[in-house]
């Protein structure tokens, strides 16, 4: 494992506490980024499945099936966090060029860098596995990524079982 520089994170308690347990070992202070916050769900906000599928079936069904067409009603379309997601994977770059550095995010902001760096369009969202805790390795040359393993869960192992959440 190479030296970690820096540990950045979504504003988000539940993603700044993760990279406070990773940073304070480290003896760093995780550093919060706005374009690292979660999907804004806007009206389906603090709602279930369900209860978002009776007042929008029909876009609930399309944010399944064609995630890449669906703009939650106030809320936020897969594009526009692609490109809070770029910007905020660019600034993190530019602060450490050659350097190792751990991000904290969330399932869905986790997958569109994926897809980035990737180079696969938004409607492949729902075919890349992030489980929570998952680690994702990236490296980055110049503007060419490269992922070196994804959703990796092996910390997760408690005497050969997976650790429930």
């Amino acid at each position: 494992m190479w030296p970690v520089s820096a540990v950045y994170c979504s504003p988000l308690s539940r993603a700044a506490r993760t990279a406070q347990a990773i940073a304070h070992p480290l003896e760093l202070t995780e550093a919060p980024v706005q374009d690292l916050i979660d999907i804004d769900y806007g009206e389906w906000q603090g709602k279930t499945p369900e209860e978002v599928g009776s007042l929008w079936p029909d876009l609930l069904s399309a944010w399944y099936e064609r995630p890449h067409t669906v703009h939650i009603p106030g809320g936020e379309s897969l594009g526009e966090i692609r490109v809070r997601c770029r910007r905020a994977v660019g600034q993190v770059a530019e602060r450490h060029p050659q350097e190792c550095v751990v991000v904290v995010a969330h399932t869905v902001i986790n997958r569109v860098i994926l897809l980035e760096v990737l180079g696969l369009a938004n409607d492949r969202f729902w075919r890349l596995r992030q489980d929570n805790c998952a680690i994702n390795e990236i490296e980055m040359e110049g503007d060419t990524f490269t992922l070196v393993s994804m959703n990796d869960t092996c910390h997760l192992q408690v005497s050969g079982e997976q650790a429930s959440s």
